[in-house]
């Protein structure tokens, strides 16, 4: 078996290092900051605890399956894995107030025509299950399958079945997210619920393919859970099962270039001057920073371009300390919608400081978890919503004055915030750009069939032999259940080679 190097500790590099070091290989990770786990970070201040990127973990499966293949133990012998149930609040611009239930789609079809009255509910539902054919035709490709050779023909084909919209004599299917809102689901309720999913992955409705209806039917499909202590669990207990497995780490450790030898990667150079060597190289970062290490085009017209994904939003976060316990029966995630859509989505596609931050979509998390705070008279919540990356937080007092719309939403969520409020931690997008070394902050967002192929990432082998990439950036892009799949990948390739046909 052979040496192998792994560029930065993030989930999908880890995930790949555990598999990589199951099968007998001899792994060492070097990761730039004194951390694992990317952006699966957390931060901490007089007793309180927060998840600073992803708060709950959908398709468990992915790390149960990674734990079934590393080792005798089981993910849930390693984490307390909870199903949340409701699976969120959401309250609307109106004051409409629903709670849907987790992963039951009568459940949800029945809440939904008692809130929003009778007919909405079944519109929804009726979508789940056109939603349901476009995952069964993609799940494959584009999760369990290294990306094909011929990934146009992902980027080319539509696999959600639209309702014929017939309009002026002409009659035309969905081709965006934002058509299958208008036409299909018509009440600018369920149009609100349809774009909290995409904006939690960091979509625009109106560009995002049609084919981004995988997204809410993967929380309705396979629910949603938590990771009691926080998700920042999950990242230690798969940390753990690679120091179980002897992969090696090594923290502080700027990775500058990638040796190239005979015509193939062959090792690192770090910024102190030494040189690793391996046989093969698995980088988990993302395209602008791979293009300087490599100094090779790694791209060409053979293969999906980075400058080929759409551009990415970031996260913003607001973290509340707040005094006074949590009520009785208070939702563990409410997503309060903006009042203004078109205000909002304007705002996510323009350059941060271009225009008056506008009301966003708020996802508030409160989870009932005495790990997360100093006793049982206080409460630790994060806000969240998606924000535009780069550098223009920085200026001014943009970043405070977007926050205080949040907390502003947030409001109605959490009784008495204001008055319970203790301290409040704002995090914009270039915090995540410290712990993922992503410049701009962007978080990337999962693979999608259509799109014309913008919305595919790079494929995890690459032009220059003996290179692999993993996590976010690559296929099959952003998210945990997508990031630990390409983890998978990565270990299929390098282990069986040109043999390996995708995860089973």
């Amino acid at each position: 078996m052979g040496r192998i190097v792994v560029i930065g500790a993030g989930m999908g590099a880890m995930a790949a290092a555990a598999r990589l070091a199951i099968a007998g290989h001899r792994v060492t990770v070097y990761e730039r900051t004194e951390t694992y786990g990317g952006a699966v970070a957390r931060y901490e201040r007089d007793g309180f605890a927060f998840d600073t990127g992803p708060g709950l973990l959908p398709l468990p499966a992915v790390y149960r399956d990674l734990f079934l293949k590393t080792g005798k133990q089981p993910l849930e012998e390693c984490v307390d894995l909870v199903q949340v149930d409701p699976a969120s609040r959401h309250v609307f611009p109106d004051g409409t107030d629903v709670l849907l239930p987790n992963a039951s789609r009568a459940g949800t079809v029945s809440a939904l025509n008692t809130a929003l009255g009778s007919g909405a509910g079944d519109r929804w539902g009726d979508f789940l299950v056109r939603a349901r054919e476009a995952w069964d035709r993609t799940r494959r490709p584009l999760l369990e399958e290294p990306l094909w050779s011929d990934w146009q023909v992902l980027g080319e084909r539509e696999p959600y079945p639209a309702v014929p919209h017939r309009r002026l004599l002409r009659t035309r299917r969905a081709s965006t997210l934002d058509e299958v809102a208008a036409w299909e689901l018509r009440d600018p309720r369920l149009i609100a619920l349809l774009d909290g999913h995409a904006l939690a992955h960091g979509l625009d409705p109106r560009t995002a393919p049609a084919s981004a209806a995988v997204l809410p039917y993967m929380e309705h499909a396979f629910g949603t859970w938590y990771v009691r202590g926080g998700i920042r669990e999950l990242a230690r207990v798969v940390y753990e099962r690679c120091l179980a497995r002897r992969v090696e780490f090594v923290f502080g450790a700027e990775v500058t270039g990638i040796v190239e030898k005979d015509g193939r990667a062959a090792g690192l150079e770090l910024a102190d001057g030494t040189v690793t060597e391996a046989d093969h190289v698995v980088a988990g970062v993302d395209p602008v920073r791979l293009r300087g290490l490599t100094g090779h085009v790694l791209q060409d017209d053979g293969d999906v371009r980075p400058d080929r994904v759409s551009p990415c939003p970031g996260r913003f976060t607001v973290l509340l300390a707040l005094r006074g316990r949590r009520e009785t029966g208070a939702a563990h995630r409410t997503v309060v919608h903006a009042p203004d859509r078109t205000a909002e989505l304007d705002h996510l596609s323009r350059p941060t400081g271009t225009a008056e931050p506008t009301g966003p979509t708020v996802t508030v998390l409160r989870p009932d978890d005495p790990a997360l705070r100093p006793d049982d008279a206080h409460e630790s919540v994060v806000l969240s919503a998606a924000a535009p990356a780069g550098a223009g937080w920085a200026s001014g007092d943009t970043a405070e004055r977007f926050a205080d719309l949040l907390v502003a939403a947030a409001e109605a969520a959490v009784p008495r915030l204001r008055e319970r409020l203790l301290w409040r931690e704002v995090r914009a997008p270039g915090h995540s750009a410290q712990e993922t070394g992503v410049e701009s902050g962007a978080v990337p967002p999962p693979a999608l069939a259509a799109g014309e192929g913008r919305f595919l990432h790079p494929a995890n082998t690459t032009r220059f032999p003996g290179l692999y990439l993993v996590g976010g950036w690559a296929h099959p892009g952003g998210g945990l259940p997508h990031a630990g799949m390409s983890g998978a990948l990565v270990a299929g390739l390098i282990v069986e080679g040109q043999d390996f046909r995708g995860s089973q």
